[in-house]
């Protein structure tokens, strides 16, 4: 895969609380220059993004439920069409997780389906990528989840939101980004009818080609230019 390549499968990122509009401007300059996937942003910053990237090959994510993914679907809902409305094209959500931790799958397919109920209302056809929080799963809980996403209709299962804070039963940190094994695990469950998005932790080149290796088919980084630097 040459650099171009890779560039196409990058969403480069800004979600930090501190992130201002001249950050959210460097972060669309690059994603115009470097080709990018889309942006990826708060929801406050979706129209700044929309006018910069207007025109070009570049999408505008923004995300639901973030980063906890403890809002009421009818919140979700109310946010990721708010969000189309402004601009945004693609919209990460994420499940409620600790309906997936009671296995109340029901619950977490009704969550799923009502964001993309309002992503895809008139003309409106937002991609939806849904975020498991791998980190707080078990494979068996994580293949659920996936199982409810590809019938809710969503595009893309995702594994971290990056702000999880997991920790053993000592009270150490665990990791909370993107593994080589919840990707492959993904994407085994879903195959090729849907898109993984390896999130979390993805810094380097080494990085990238492993979760691509796994079968992701798109990258959520922080990182994206020192990743193509570093490429070739």
């Amino acid at each position: 895969m040459d650099r171009n390549s890779l560039a196409t499968l990058i969403d480069h990122t800004n979600l930090a609380a501190t992130a201002t509009r001249g950050d959210i401007e460097t972060l669309c300059a690059e994603a115009r220059q470097y080709g990018f996937a889309s942006v990826c942003v708060n929801p406050v910053h979706v129209p700044l993004a929309a006018r910069l990237l207007a025109g070009t090959s570049v999408a505008v994510c923004t995300v639901v439920g973030f980063p906890l993914g403890a809002d009421a679907p009818e919140d979700k809902a109310a946010q990721a069409a708010l969000a189309c409305k402004n601009g945004a094209t693609e919209i990460d959500m994420v499940i409620d997780i600790g309906a997936a931790k009671e296995h109340r799958w029901d619950a977490v397919g009704a969550d799923i389906a009502a964001v993309v109920r309002a992503t895809r209302s008139g003309e409106r056809h937002a991609l939806v990528k849904v975020i498991v929080e791998t980190c707080y799963l078990t494979d068996d809980e994580i293949v659920r989840a996936c199982q409810c996403a590809q019938c809710a209709g969503a595009d893309f299962v995702k594994t971290s939101t990056g702000f999880a804070t997991p920790k053993d039963k000592d009270g150490n940190a665990l990791p909370n980004g993107a593994t080589v094994h919840a990707v492959t695990l993904m994407r085994e469950t879903v195959g090729a009818v849907m898109g993984v998005k390896a999130s979390g932790g993805i810094r380097t080149a080494q990085a990238a080609r492993e979760m691509i290796a796994a079968g992701a088919t798109r990258l959520g980084t922080s990182s994206g230019v020192r990743i193509l630097t570093e490429w070739e």
